[in-house]
């Protein structure tokens, strides 16, 4: 009996302080039950989501050949939608109609005034960048002095992976507000200029042969656009030579243009052709004829 009873006034205790009445909203009051059943709703959506957009989205878009950028920001405008939708459910179940999250965002507005203002950037800038996808994931990007490729654009920031391998986490509002250059937008194609130097004795149609044969014989430049090679500029001391060819996407960027650096070394020693040092010619003048009555005086 003494258990019995010991049992009942303990589920009396944990009862009584589960119901107990923090505050209210518009009428309705909301206790620590309350706030722990809010609390269980948005997680059951939240894992509703996580299924959706990891499982049957996925793999139902993955199916009709859509780039990988439509295909995140399909992603993440549904879990977007669905934890939205968990949050009024929410404040359903715990008895908060819709009017009274009007008092809410009241409150909320109060809290970006003193502190909350950066936050709501990034949270709208993170919004356009889905919806206007200035950048997308898989662009090469370069923001101030960070160059690399977007991985995620989440709610705060997006994460861009340098060439080096190094994960930058920048606020979504700096891709609104500031500079930034997308190397892929719109059409990944993108040039590549090279500039080498000839020696002026050398037979400018076996320049021009020996460049068209490198970037022919490189797998990674495209035949259309057609590359072209330019005669930039009579230099000091040499002819300067521009080889401007297309690739298709920024993968690899770095690596391609190594590889045509050396296959020009490699294709002008194979003709003869001469890459002069810089030079500058000195003109040594002897000296003045000092007059014999000043020589004599000194």
């Amino acid at each position: 009996m003494e258990l019995g009873k010991g049992l009942s006034d303990t589920f009396s205790t944990i009862n009584e302080y589960l119901n107990f009445k923090l505050f209210s909203i518009k009428e309705t009051p909301v206790s620590v039950i309350s706030i722990l059943m809010f609390l269980f709703v948005i997680f059951c959506f939240y894992v509703i989501s996580s299924i959706i957009t990891r499982i049957i989205l996925k793999r139902a878009v993955s199916r009709f050949n859509i780039d990988a950028g439509i295909q995140y920001t399909l992603l993440r405008i549904s879990h977007y939608l669905i934890m939205i939708t968990g949050t009024v459910v929410a404040f359903q179940f715990v008895g908060v109609d819709l009017a009274g999250l009007a008092v809410i965002f009241g409150l909320l507005s109060v809290g970006i005034g003193f502190g909350l203002q950066n936050i709501t950037s990034n949270f709208i800038s993170g919004l356009i960048l889905l919806f206007e996808r200035p950048i997308k994931v898989g662009d090469r990007v370069t923001v101030g002095d960070v160059e690399g490729d977007v991985v995620a654009i989440n709610m705060r920031s997006t994460t861009i992976k340098t060439l080096r391998n190094i994960a930058i986490i920048v606020p979504n509002s700096q891709f609104i507000s500031e500079k930034v250059t997308n190397w892929s937008y719109g059409d990944p194609v993108i040039r590549s200029d090279i500039e080498v130097g000839v020696s002026y004795n050398s037979d400018l149609d076996l320049v021009m042969k020996a460049l068209t044969e490198v970037v022919e014989g490189h797998s990674a430049v495209l035949d259309d656009p057609k590359s072209d090679i330019l005669f930039k500029s009579f230099g000091d001391s040499s002819w300067n030579m521009t080889l401007r060819c297309w690739l298709s996407g920024t993968q690899g960027y770095y690596q391609i243009r190594s590889e045509l650096h050396e296959a020009i070394v490699r294709k002008f020693r194979e003709y003869n052709i001469e890459i002069p040092y810089p030079q500058r010619d000195l003109h040594v003048r002897s000296p003045l004829p000092v007059p014999l009555e000043y020589a004599k005086e000194n």
